[in-house]
């Protein structure tokens, strides 16, 4: 890995080499905090996790072959090279933003309420129609995730696409200060992470962090549809290019027009010129997305057809809308994640579906002391869409479908109390030719009930 010395790990990260003087100056061939991933010349990470400690396993990562290890603990008779930290996350961190340095490639980091994986997606595919690109890999947004993703880049890439997760104030600092990036996208400011962030201005002030560590000449993209981005003015100096719907941003989308499940399509404006594009997922979340890629391809110079042809070209990723057939139904697993915004948007797709239409829903997590009301407004929104049948799972969600009665007596409501209940009678509650939407918070783990109905 390009500069990564063992003595410049240890310089940049404040701890303490103790090994081998004439290793000092070996560059490792990778980074990681697994220990089975451990190969020759590797760096090992151990670190202190709720269930396993990292530290356990340095005498086996030794054994593989690893060139060095970075320790929280001073190693008694140690089996190879180690560097002794404070901190091993915060020296991952530290290791990270030395190596983005080193390799000089631009980076374009991503962060939001809602969408961001989706975004991130549709950023890198169009931005791969001119440069090798590596994006963020699965749920890889946060303080470990983010660093790891970092150390997977090679001389070879030419644009980092970095996802930056946070659920706390300081947290979106410490992450921009790894990544520093070049260009900063803000898909939108909803109602998540509410217990830590209080309410959407809380949730701006966190998101917008992201800015403390923006390069002097970089660039800010945000959606001018949402009311909070919308306020943002100038950012050191730097005038934020608007995306959205309406004609008053910069670059603006219009002839919408539903697609079923083939996608979504729409023309796009922008000062340069426009276009018309098929988006091969449904929904109109799936718009905007569309046109913060836009934003992000033009300036990184690509041209309209290349920007289109990334558009056409994304594909979708497993638990985020990924549409599945089977010869019983059709589903649509959007079970990694969920909270008010997700829910609605995915609900008003589901009535594009064939068949009955029938919604599995489970509790949205880390909504704070208005829990319950949130829930409740998804039911009732939920209530007036043509949707044949809710499936409710967990306590919160009773209130969810109380709120689909209060405005609907005629829609089928079920509820559940534990994911087991509903496993345990699933058979019998989805039908031949309907098609069913599987979404909720990641802790519900509703990727059992997507294995079940792929299985039936």
């Amino acid at each position: 890995m390009k500069g990564l010395t063992l003595s410049r790990i240890a310089q940049v990260c404040g701890g303490t080499y103790i090994g081998k003087q004439e290793d000092a100056d070996r560059e490792v061939t990778g980074i990681t905090t697994d220990s089975r991933q451990a190969k020759p010349g590797c760096l090992f990470a151990a670190i202190k996790g709720e269930r396993v400690d990292g530290h356990a396993f340095i005498p086996q990562v030794f054994e593989k072959g690893a060139l060095c290890v970075i320790s929280e603990h001073r190693l008694e008779k140690p089996e190879g090279n180690y560097i002794l930290v404070e901190e091993t996350l915060a020296a991952l961190g530290a290791i990270a933003r030395e190596y983005l340095d080193q390799l000089g490639l631009p980076v374009v980091g991503i962060t939001g309420s809602v969408g961001k994986t989706s975004t991130k997606e549709m950023i890198a595919a169009v931005l791969s129609q001119k440069y090798r690109v590596l994006k963020t890999a699965g749920n890889f947004n946060n303080e470990l995730g983010l660093p790891l993703t970092v150390f997977r880049l090679s001389e070879e890439d030419e644009i980092a696409v970095l996802e930056m997760g946070i659920s706390d104030f300081g947290e979106m600092h410490r992450l921009a200060g790894i990544a520093q990036p070049d260009t900063c996208v803000i898909t939108n400011i909803g109602q998540c992470h509410l217990e830590n962030l209080g309410d959407r201005d809380g949730i701006l002030r966190a998101k917008t962090e992201i800015f403390d560590f923006l390069r002097p000449d970089g660039h800010i993209i945000l959606n001018g549809d949402d009311d909070k981005l919308a306020s943002i003015s100038e950012v050191k100096g730097i005038a934020p290019v608007f995306f959205g719907i309406g004609k008053e941003n910069e670059i603006f989308a219009d002839s919408i027009e539903k697609r079923g499940f083939d996608g979504i399509s729409c023309r796009i404006h922008t000062k340069q010129g426009s276009f018309t594009t098929l988006i091969p997922i449904p929904g109109i979340h799936m718009v905007m997305n569309a046109l913060a890629g836009t934003a992000v391809g033009l300036h990184y110079g690509l041209s309209m057809e290349q920007i289109r042809a990334g558009i056409e070209s994304l594909k979708p990723v497993s638990g985020r809308f990924n549409i599945l057939h089977t010869e019983r139904c059709t589903i649509i697993d959007d079970c990694y994640n969920a909270n008010p915004v997700s829910m609605r948007a995915s609900l008003e797709v589901l009535q594009d579906g064939l068949g009955r239409k029938v919604a599995i829903l489970g509790d949205m997590g880390e909504l704070g002391e208005n829990e319950t009301e949130l829930h409740r407004s998804v039911g009732m929104f939920a209530g007036a869409l043509a949707i044949d049948c809710c499936i409710c799972v967990g306590p919160l969600c009773r209130a969810l479908a109380d709120g689909i009665q209060s405005v609907n007596q005629k829609m089928e409501v079920l509820s559940f109390d534990n994911l087991q209940q509903l496993l345990g009678r699933l058979p019998g509650l989805v039908l031949e030719g309907d098609t069913v939407l599987v979404k909720a918070s990641h802790f519900m783990h509703f990727e059992k009930v997507v294995e079940s109905l792929k299985n039936m």
